[in-house]
């Protein structure tokens, strides 16, 4: 039963992880990475589908990305759907391929990033906690009920407090990354 509560507690801190690393990708740096359009849906005969379902998207240099639509009147539809995105991003399509400039960022926008990460990262640490919580009233749930002794207890608390400090430390590896990524020049 512990077993099952501290499996139960990583596969959920480890999925807070994964949601994290996600957000951080939606976060631009000032290299193109075709990841920042992930989070980028366009009006597909109706229905709104990832961009990457309807273009291929391709890194042509540091600084350019570029969409090669899959159908001919796609190209106007994938450029609306980038300038409504809140990316920020102007594209300019040339025939069939629409190539996305990624603006320099200045200091005052890589410091908004670098707080967007920052409260990203916060929230991911609270989401870790969340589950430390819930699995500690597990174990204090079966104590009351008997299934388990306070020493099995205090060895799972102990277990999970391990689990959330891995996590965590992990959480702060990937700020610190995100955050020296968002300062190079």
């Amino acid at each position: 039963m512990i077993d099952d509560i501290k499996k139960d507690a990583e596969s959920r801190m480890k999925k807070s992880l994964e949601a994290l690393h996600s957000n951080f990708n939606k976060i631009r740096t000032g290299r193109a990475h075709s990841s920042i359009l992930d989070a980028v849906t366009v009006d597909y005969y109706g229905s709104q589908v990832p961009l990457s379902q309807v273009a291929s998207v391709n890194v042509e240099d540091a600084r350019t990305l570029s969409i090669v639509p899959w159908e001919q009147g796609m190209v106007a539809k994938i450029e609306k759907a980038i300038m409504t995105s809140d990316l920020g991003l102007n594209p300019a399509s040339a025939g069939t391929v629409i190539r996305v400039p990624m603006p320099m960022l200045t200091e005052e926008t890589r410091k908004g990033y670098i707080k967007q990460a920052r409260a990203e990262a916060e929230h991911a640490r609270v989401a870790v906690r969340n589950v430390r919580r819930d699995a500690n009233g597990d174990f204090k749930s079966l104590l009351k009920e008997k299934e388990i002794s306070e020493d099995e207890q205090h060895r799972g608390e102990e277990a999970i407090q391990k689990l959330t400090d891995k996590y965590i430390a992990e959480i702060d590896k990937l700020l610190e990354t995100k955050e020296h990524d968002l300062m190079q020049v």
